[in-house]
C-alpha cells in the first residue's frame, strides 16, 4: 500500500512510481519502551553490569533470488535448540534492513527466543542496483528466497519460519505465503485491503488536510491522481495525465502526492503493475496462521474499509486474526501530531512504540508456540 502503494512506491528509481498470557503481555509492554534503542549500536557496558539473560548473535548474511544477490542481517538468540524465525519485508519508504521501523523486532523477537532476519530490498543498500520495478511478485519471491536461505541454518527450525511486513510489506508477506508453502505464518501490519490507487488517494487527501490545504486544493489533487490512474488503467490518455501533472507540480501540495513529474508509458510503468494488484486475492491465498494489524489513527490506509473487506472473507479464513490498535498510526507509533507524521521529510524515520501492538503481536506468537526457552 507503503506508501505507493503505501506511501511511496517501489522507491529508488522512479518517474511516476514515487508514488500490518499475561507474562508475555508484561514483557511486551516493556519492549515497546526500548524499541527505539535498537536504531543505534549498543553502548559499551559499564563495569558493574550483570550478564544479560538473552544473548543475541548478529550476523551479516547474503542470499540469491532470481539471479540477484541480496544482503541482510540475522539477529539470532543463542539457544541450545533450533529457534523459530521471522523474515521482514519492507515498507516502501524503508527499504534498508537497518531502518528504524524494524528496530523493535530486533529487540522483542530475540528476547522471545525468535530469530529475525532483515535484508535490504533489491535495488537498495547491500542488494544491488536493480529494483523490482513495481512487480510485487518479484519482491515476494525475494522473501521466499530469504526463508529458504534460513532453512539451511541448523540453528533455525525450518518448520517455523514466517514473515512480517508493514505497509507495502504487509502486501508482500501474504503474497509470498500464497506463492510458497514454506512460510509457516504471516504478520501483515498496516496493509490496505484496497488497490494501490484507492489507498494513495486516501493517503494524499489526508496529507493535504493535515497540512492545512483547502478542499479546493484537495479536489485539484484528486483530479490529478485520477487522470494519471485513468491512463494507467487504459481509460484515459497519457497527454491528459501529463497536462495535469505539469500544473500540479507547481502547487505547494504536490510533495504530498508522492508522484513523479513525468508520466511513464503504461506498458513499462511500475505504478500500473501496482494498481492492478488485488491485495484481497493475495490474502485469500494464505493458508497458514495470519495476524492482520491496523492502527486506528492510520491516515495512510483506509482502515475502516479494509476491515469491512476482511469481514467478507473471514468465514473462509479461520486462521486469520484481525486487530485494530487504539491510537496507533501507520507505523504503529503513538503519534500526537499528524502534520509531523504526514510530512515526507520524516519518511524512513518511523518507529513502532505502541504497547498494545507489541502486546498483541507477542501474545499471538506465543499462542502459536513460537516462543523459545
Amino acid at each position: 500500500m507503503e506508501t505507493p502503494a503505501i506511501r511511496v512506491s517501489i522507491a529508488p528509481a522512479l518517474t511516476f512510481e514515487r508514488q500490518m498470557m499475561r507474562p508475555v503481555l508484561c514483557f511486551a509492554i516493556s519492549v515497546a519502551a526500548i524499541g527505539q534503542s535498537m536504531a543505534q549500536e549498543k553502548p559499551a557496558s559499564p563495569p558493574w553490569s550483570a550478564p544479560a539473560t538473552v544473548e543475541t548473535i548478529t550476523e551479516a548474511r547474503k542470499f540469491t533470488s532470481g539471479g540477484v544477490e541480496l544482503g541482510g542481517t540475522l539477529y539470532l538468540p543463542r539457544s541450545r535448540k533450533p529457534v523459530a524465525a521471522v523474515v521482514v519485508t519492507h515498507s516502501a519508504s524503508s527499504p534498508l534492513g537497518d531502518a528504524s521501523l524494524y528496530a523493535h523486532l530486533k529487540v522483542m523477537l530475540p528476547a522471545m527466543g525468535i530469530a529475525v532476519f532483515t535484508y535490504d530490498r533489491r535495488g537498495s543498500g547491500r542488494s544491488g542496483t536493480r529494483t523490482a520495478g513495481g512487480d510485487y511478485t518479484i519482491l515476494a519471491d525475494d522473501a521466499i528466497a530469504a526463508v529458504r536461505s534460513l532453512k539451511t541454518d541448523p540453528r533455525i527450525d525450518p518448520r517455523r519460519i514466517g514473515s512480517w511486513g508493514l505497509s507495502q510489506g504487509g502486501w508482500i508477506s501474504p503474497l509470498a505465503s500464497s506463492r510458497s508453502p514454506e512460510i509457516a505464518f504471516v504478520i501483515a501490519v498496516s496493509a490496505p485491503v484496497v488497490t494501490a490507487d484507492v489507498q494513495m488517494l486516501f493517503s494524499s487527501t489526508n496529507h493535504l488536510r493535515a497540512n492545512g490545504h483547502s478542499q479546493a486544493e484537495i479536489d485539484e489533487m484528486t483530479a490529478t491522481r485520477k487522470a494519471v490512474d485513468a491512463y494507467m488503467r487504459g481509460t484515459g490518455t497519457r497527454e491528459a495525465a501529463q497536462a495535469r501533472i505539469d500544473v500540479a507540480r507547481t502547487r505547494p501540495w504536490f510533495k504530498y502526492t508522492y508522484m513523479g513529474e513525468t508520466i511513464r508509458d503504461r506498458a513499462v510503468s511500475g505504478w500500473r503493475k501496482e494498481i492492478e494488484n488485488d491485495p484481497l486475492r493475495n490474502l485469500t491465498g494464505v493458508k497458514v496462521p495470519m495476524l492482520v494489524l491496523f492502527g486506528a489513527h492510520d491516515a495512510v490506509v483506509p482502515v475502516a474499509t479494509s476491515v469491512e473487506r476482511l469481514k467478507e472473507i473471514a468465514p473462509r479464513m479461520p486462521k486469520m486474526k484481525v486487530h485494530v490498535v487504539a491510537g496507533a498510526d501507520h507505523s504503529m507509533h503513538m503519534a500526537a501530531d499528524q502534520s509531523v507524521t504526514l510530512d515526507p521529510r520524516h519518511d524512513g524515520t518511523e518507529t513502532a512504540d505502541s504497547a498494545e501492538y507489541i502486546a498483541v503481536l507477542s501474545s499471538w506468537l506465543a499462542a502459536l508456540g513460537l516462543v523459545g526457552n
